[in-house]
């Protein structure tokens, strides 16, 4: 699938877009908070949903959009969404641990 159309690329921006927006606005799961962290969620986001059928595998043929599996697209673009935000907190929480440590020593 390196090779894409349009429309699938536009498929999956909309799955990255979905994901991205649900987590950054809805849920609120964020690190950063203006734009800058909805459009790492957003490029996050698209990597998954192009990962997620290759992954997860080619299923639920009825919700098939421009050679683009849907569900494990949209499964694929929430769960990097996700991966990203928490590798980004728990990078904070131990550089945040570390320089405490530093402070009491």
């Amino acid at each position: 699938m390196i090779a894409m159309s349009f429309w699938a690329f536009l498929v999956l921006l909309v799955a990255g877009l979905i994901a991205a927006g649900l987590l950054h606005y809805v849920v609120r799961y964020r690190v950063l908070e203006g734009f800058d962290g909805f459009l790492g969620k957003l490029l996050a986001g698209w990597l998954g949903a192009w990962l997620g059928s290759p992954v997860l595998g080619h299923w639920f043929k009825p919700v098939k959009l421009a050679d683009i599996y849907l569900i494990p697209a949209l499964l694929g673009a929430f769960a990097a969404s996700f991966a990203l935000t928490a590798a980004y907190k728990a990078h904070a929480k131990a550089c945040s641990h570390k320089s405490e440590l530093k402070a009491a020593a």
